[in-house]
């Protein structure tokens, strides 16, 4: 069944690219609400309701934009909210920015069973793959293949000491989504940041939230949480990312050195031909979206 929040939860934090302050409250919505931001510093407050075609910014965050009004770095809450199979909410911002946290999407999984989740009386609409679609750009590729269950199967390599290539499956259910995706935090180089923020970028990063790259060990002192810590961030984006769809997604997805632009166009190119998908619902029973309310 469809899922959204028992209770308002109100949370502060800073935006990584402004590092200005912000307010987000996420408030129960009705079945087939979908997911939706509000900017409450706008006049009058604007609202983008989550879709692909609404992603604008690509490059260092998934931003979204309508009607001239943008919020950036939606990608690790988007992805909380599946894990959580959260299919309905209002997410309210004071600034143009979710904030960063620790990084990870952790934060969002506390507030929300902080908040508690109700199930609602209406099933979920999931996407079901039904034909394999593939987008590439040079040698990065993503990919959804028909499967009964919903994996990521990615690679990173970034030629570099300190992050080896890394390859894994990883069958996504909300369980494993909480033990083994979601503590993954974001990452950069050093050299990296010093020249984003340089162009104004970056200017909420630190060691607090992200892990930091040099030249040849991790910054932080504490160190990685997993040993793979960087192959499981770019899944939890990657989850965030195709959670844009609006819809769970049933099927196999692969790809390679994959980033937020790609994981769109790859969305956008299956939702484009209805041979390549069908709506379905899911079975009471499935554990394969969602934790356990």
């Amino acid at each position: 069944m469809q899922r959204t929040l028992k209770a308002p939860i109100t949370a502060r934090g800073i935006g990584l690219h402004s590092g200005n302050a912000v307010q987000i409250t996420l408030h129960p919505a009705p079945v087939d609400h979908g997911i939706v931001f509000r900017r409450t510093d706008t006049t009058p407050a604007s609202e983008l309701a989550v879709s692909p075609e609404i992603v604008c910014e690509t490059n260092l965050c998934t931003g979204l934009e309508k009607g001239g009004v943008r919020i950036q770095t939606v990608e690790h809450l988007m992805s909380a909210l599946f894990g959580m199979g959260i299919d309905n909410v209002l997410v309210e911002l004071d600034a143009p920015e979710v904030p960063i946290f620790d990084g990870s999407a952790a934060p969002f999984l506390y507030l929300i069973e902080s908040a508690g989740v109700a199930t609602q009386e209406k099933p979920k609409k999931i996407i079901k793959v039904m034909r394999t679609v593939e987008v590439k750009d040079g040698s990065k590729f993503a990919r959804f293949k028909p499967d009964d269950k919903f994996s990521v199967t990615l690679e990173v390599d970034y030629n570099h000491p300190v992050i080896p290539r890394q390859k894994n499956r990883f069958e996504i259910n909300g369980e494993f989504y909480r033990r083994g995706i979601a503590r993954a935090r974001t990452f950069c180089f050093q050299d990296d940041v010093e020249k984003m923020q340089q162009h104004g970028l970056a200017l909420g990063g630190g060691l607090d939230n992200a892990i930091v790259i040099g030249d040849f060990s991790v910054i932080n002192h504490e160190g990685l949480r997993f040993e793979d810590e960087f192959l499981r961030h770019k899944v939890l984006d990657c989850i965030g990312d195709l959670y844009m769809a609006s819809h769970p997604i049933i099927g196999a997805y692969e790809a390679r050195m994959t980033g937020h632009g790609l994981n769109n166009k790859l969305i956008r190119t299956l939702l484009a031909n209805k041979l390549n998908w069908r709506f379905i619902e899911a079975p009471a029973e499935s554990d394969i979206l969602a934790l356990s309310a």
